[in-house]
């Protein structure tokens, strides 16, 4: 079979608006969950608490004279660069722009009674600027954010009632931008709630006595409210795909221990247990045996499982930035993730950051989840942060590190499609710098574009291309022939 990636593979880039956009008090827009989530420096981080929050941090975000910094209020100012940016995407070549709708900017307080047109409008322009550079959109609904006043009434995807405000603020802009998106994702990295339910659900922790059972039950109304959303859209635009979103965590055991073996299993099953949902249409017997024995109930509608079951998504998109290993034993250094982390693999080399770079891990994930689905899959997210410096005359950032990341894991993607993976598309992580969703700073920059911002919100926000601009065009050029 000949190696090389289809035509019509949808090449680009992708992002999320509460890294990206900025301008979270203009346009009629509501806070958002992401904009209470203070600036933490390094020295005082401990892991990924960047995106943990307690109930105190969340009311002091409220408040107008608070010394906290939220750098996902002014992220690297899209709102009003938009133009520009999508000009430089569009001089890549980009197919596709991968790109999230603050739910806050339409429905400022999620439950309003009518939408903020001053919001819908924003998006329309976004769209139409795309169009200009035949770039599709690929839209997400829910990117780690929800209207922040959700949580302070509601506690966030705790409660039911939350499901309603979701699929009306999905059929207002499935209806509104029905001639301008054709691709669709529902929840990003869904499975994110078990371990970051604030920045997954709106869940913060303190508010609950148990909050496993709290994080299951806000997942199964977000399931609903996909299969719902997935219903709608088809209803409003039967030309339309929707997908869910995973973030996959390809895991290899230890040593060749059977008890090694099993707990990798067990692991994987956690982690596709959110995709057999949204794809097979039903919770796998793994997982209810799982819920029987944490003593975990979730309450079910009579029609829940009809929901799920006649409004499966149409493809899977995943992230994938490495690979974890996992083990019986408690021995082992433990590698650094965003917000799931495994043991060191000896095997491997690490970013700045201390993620495990594993190419043929995306190879191996790709065969896994085609094998176990057969639907249609879409690398969303693929990418090195690292810490960018220019060169002496503050032009260049010369990033053959992050080219080296890139070519490596597209490599692997052709090889996947030449094992018989059905791939539809690549939007790398992000092309232009954006704030960090895990520690909230810009200096683990992905871009192919850099933006001149430090982690205090300083600079001057001017673009400047990286090597890897170049790089990267050249490669959507030759649909993935030229590396």
């Amino acid at each position: 079979m000949a190696k090389r990636f289809p035509e019509g593979f949808l090449w680009g880039g992708a992002t999320a608006a509460n890294q990206l956009e900025g301008g979270y008090n203009l346009g009629g827009k509501g806070l958002s969950t992401a904009d209470m989530i203070p600036f933490i420096p390094k020295d005082e981080r401990d892991g990924d608490n960047a995106v943990h929050i307690t109930s105190e941090q969340f009311e002091e975000a409220f408040k107008e004279d608070s010394k906290k910094l939220y750098p996902k209020r002014w992220g690297v100012d899209f709102y009003h660069h938009y133009k520009e940016d999508i000009a430089l995407f569009g001089e890549m070549g980009f197919k596709t722009f991968r790109l999230s709708i603050s739910w806050a900017r339409i429905f400022p307080n999620g439950d309003d009674s009518q939408p903020n047109e001053e919001g819908l409008q924003f998006y329309d322009n976004i769209f139409d600027e795309l169009a200009k550079y035949n770039i599709e959109p690929l839209v997400t609904l829910s990117h780690y954010e929800m209207p922040a006043a959700l949580v302070k009434k509601y506690n966030g995807w705790i409660d039911r009632k939350v499901v309603n405000m979701f699929t009306k603020y999905a059929e207002t802009v499935f209806k509104r931008y029905r001639n301008k998106v054709k691709y669709w994702l529902t929840f990003n990295e869904i499975n994110a709630i078990a371990l970051a339910p604030y920045n997954g659900g709106g869940l913060i922790t303190d508010r609950f006595e148990n909050i496993e059972q709290a994080i299951y039950q806000a997942l199964h109304h977000q399931f609903i409210a996909s299969a719902t959303a997935v219903k709608l859209c088809r209803e409003i635009n039967p030309n339309a795909k929707v997908g869910c979103m995973l973030a996959r965590l390809e895991t290899y055991p230890e040593t060749c221990n059977p008890q090694d073996v099993l707990k990798t299993l067990k692991q994987e099953q956690m982690n596709f247990f959110y995709t057999d949902v949204q794809v097979r249409g039903y919770y796998p017997n793994f997982i209810k045996e799982y819920f029987r024995e944490n003593n975990i109930n979730i309450i079910m509608e009579d029609t829940d499982e009809d929901t799920l079951l006649q409004n499966k998504v149409d493809y899977i998109s995943f992230s994938y930035y490495m690979s974890l290993v996992e083990s019986a034993g408690p021995h082992g250094e433990r590698a650094p993730g965003n917000l799931f982390s495994g043991l060191k693999n000896p095997y491997l080399e690490s970013s700045d950051w201390g993620w495990q770079i594993d190419a043929v891990g995306l190879r191996v994930t790709l065969n896994k989840l085609y094998d176990r689905y057969q639907v249609p899959l879409f690398v969303v997210e693929n990418g090195l942060g690292a810490i960018d410096t220019p060169d002496d005359n503050g032009m260049i950032i010369q990033d053959d590190y992050r080219i080296n990341y890139l070519r490596e894991h597209i490599v692997q993607m052709r090889e996947a499609i030449s094992d018989g993976v059905e791939l539809m598309g690549y939007t790398s992580w992000g092309p232009i710098d954006i704030i960090s969703v895990s520690t909230s700073e810009v200096s683990k920059r992905y871009g192919f574009i850099y933006v001149d911002i430090d982690d205090y919100g300083n600079g001057s926000f001017k673009r400047t291309k990286k090597k890897s601009f170049e790089w990267y065009k050249e490669v959507i050029n030759s649909n993935g022939q030229m590396l």
